[in-house]
């Protein structure tokens, strides 16, 4: 049987829809949530956990932002740091974004041939990749305040073949993934005022269960879209 486990951004939703229900309850006068919505920044900081593990740690830059961020707005509500001292100290939080970035860039990837990875990363402007191994496996895209582009309709995949992987990590900018259109695409980003977008026709992997490829990673200010 072949079982879905929920996406991170399914469950970023659902923590979003659990908020908005608390904070309806208290304008309402149905119940005083007051003393719950100091702990609102634990059910971002399980968000960023759930899908750092979800993704095998092969996403980090966007759960480990989360986690940070919520963590420490956690702090703050509980009085436990002061909002001074985080004011001062939010250089930190560019340097551990940094670091995650350049460990997601050194991650171990599976054995293969040259072909069979791709590594796009765009600073203030735009880059461009396709990839042409039939035996492709896995991509890594990164835009900074720039765009992405990852062309695979040349891989040719065999049936009961492991899917494609791409993990994308964009901040303030674009990626953008063409793919067949017969592809079956399971999407797992996390997006943070950010979107994530199948352009394709809405019959697009129609037919089949199995899985070709499947989109993780994180996005913030910024859109990730299959098109075809």
């Amino acid at each position: 049987m072949n079982t879905r486990r929920l996406s991170s951004g399914a469950v970023l939703g659902g923590v979003v829809i659990l908020v908005g229900l608390v904070l309806l309850l208290r304008t309402t006068g149905v119940y005083d949530t007051g003393p719950l919505l100091g702990y609102v920044p634990s059910l971002f900081v399980l968000v960023g956990l759930y899908a750092l593990v979800a993704s095998g740690f092969r996403n980090l830059t966007g759960p480990v932002l989360v986690v940070l961020a919520a963590g420490t707005w956690q702090l703050v509500a509980l009085d436990l740091v002061a909002g001074s001292t985080v004011v001062d100290l939010w250089p930190v939080l560019v340097i551990l974004l940094g670091v995650s970035i350049a460990l997601g860039q050194i991650r171990p990837r599976a054995a293969g041939t040259e072909g069979d990875y791709v590594n796009a990363f765009a600073l203030f402007g735009g880059v461009e990749r396709r990839a042409t191994s039939p035996t492709f496996r896995e991509a890594d895209l990164t835009a900074l305040f720039g765009g992405t582009t990852l062309d695979l309709r040349d891989v040719d995949r065999e049936p009961g073949s492991p899917p494609v992987r791409v993990n994308a990590t964009v901040l303030f900018g674009a990626a953008e993934i063409v793919a067949p259109r017969e592809w079956n695409v399971q999407f797992d980003a996390l997006p943070i005022l950010g979107g994530v977008e199948d352009s394709r026709l809405r019959d697009a992997g129609e037919g089949h269960e199995e899985v070709d490829l499947v989109v993780s990673g994180f996005v913030a200010f910024g859109g990730i879209e299959l098109k075809d």
